[in-house]
């Protein structure tokens, strides 16, 4: 049994789509390269046939761990979601203690973060850092640049 994750109903609707897509798609094309090199005759000196049969393996393997994400995959209910407090999904409007920059990020599991959306992993730094905090709390986070600090200003949905 694997970890369980939360994903928003998009989120797995993605990875259920790329699963699709390595079953059927991603299967037809290995086979197809096997299937060519194959042809190409002696397969006990065919680094082709080698190299495609090593591809096949390594996109069962994949596909199985996708399963196993997906399996263990839970769609979060945003209706239940508590505001009162930092959590995944929530909407975190905070403000930069040094130089007054004022952010607001969206936390996610980690395979649906997107910094450049403001889509933050909560396993990251920063999201670790905010988990659990309320408005007006400061949160210092380390990250590989030193110490960052935060004031929660809001948070939401």
């Amino acid at each position: 049994m694997g970890k369980i994750s939360y994903y928003t109903e998009e989120g797995l609707n993605r990875l259920k789509a790329e699963l699709n897509d390595l079953k059927t798609k991603g299967r037809s094309e290995i086979a197809r390269q096997i299937a060519e090199a194959r042809d190409k005759g002696d397969l006990s000196e065919n680094a082709e046939y080698d190299a495609a049969k090593d591809a096949q393996g390594l996109h069962e393997l994949k596909i199985s761990k996708l399963e196993e994400v997906v399996a263990n995959a839970r769609v979060l209910d945003e209706s239940t979601i508590d505001t009162s407090q930092v959590s995944i999904l929530s909407t975190v409007k905070i403000k930069n203690k040094k130089n007054g920059a004022v952010m607001n990020y969206t936390l996610v599991s980690e395979e649906e973060a997107d910094l450049k959306a403001g889509r933050i992993s909560v396993g990251s730094p920063i999201g670790k850092g905010l988990l659990g905090k309320h408005v007006g709390d400061n949160a210092e986070i380390k990250v590989p640049a030193g110490v960052l600090e935060f004031e929660i200003i809001d948070i939401s949905r």
